[in-house]
């Protein structure tokens, strides 16, 4: 039993106690710099992510470039391509489409022909736009447009779905236009 003179004495001696201050301070910190942590690494990874992703959109389209004539089958490798070059993300997000248009005299951008996977093919003839000056009347050029849902693991703590997208746009190296034999 403690006798009610000697607790004034023990509260003294813990109130001028510092021995345990440091810990307390860790504990508190410590879920504050975690947090700071994960969020830096989720940050990094989401922006390799995206990073990969426009790597991937110059790559098909660097790819379907280099050709005269291309036909479905290319297409579908080409895109396999991508897909690969996305690991270790997930490829089941990842859309493509490979456009190739020409601009008429008028100066209306046209289709000539268009392939996707995972979203929709563009129709021939249609009208597309582009960035003014890549071409000037009668050029061609092949466009790749990529889009990619990037989901976080910490979805708790930051945005669940981050959509990238990326178009990119190649002229062809060999001719005038590169044509698409069965699209």
């Amino acid at each position: 039993m403690v006798e009610g003179n000697r607790t004034p004495g023990l509260l003294k001696r813990l109130r001028g106690d510092r021995r345990g201050v440091s810990a307390v301070e860790f504990a508190l910190i410590a879920p504050v710099i975690l947090l700071f942590y994960f969020g830096l690494a989720e940050f990094c990874q989401g922006f390799m992510a995206q990073k990969r992703m426009g790597r991937t959109a110059a790559t098909v389209a660097d790819l379907v470039t280099q050709n005269e004539t291309v036909t479905r089958a290319d297409i579908a490798d080409v895109f396999e391509v991508g897909v690969l070059m996305m690991r270790p993300f997930p490829a089941r997000p990842l859309e493509q489409r490979v456009t190739a248009v020409t601009r008429r005299d008028n100066g209306q951008i046209r289709v000539d022909w268009s392939r996707a996977e995972g979203m929709t093919a563009r129709g021939a003839g249609s009208t597309v736009d582009i960035p003014a000056g890549l071409i000037a009347n009668g050029e061609s050029l092949v466009m790749t447009e990529i889009v990619y849902d990037y989901e976080s693991p910490f979805g708790e703590l930051l945005p669940g779905l981050t959509r990238f997208s990326h178009t990119y746009y190649l002229r062809p190296r060999k001719v005038e236009q590169v044509r698409c034999t069965d699209c």
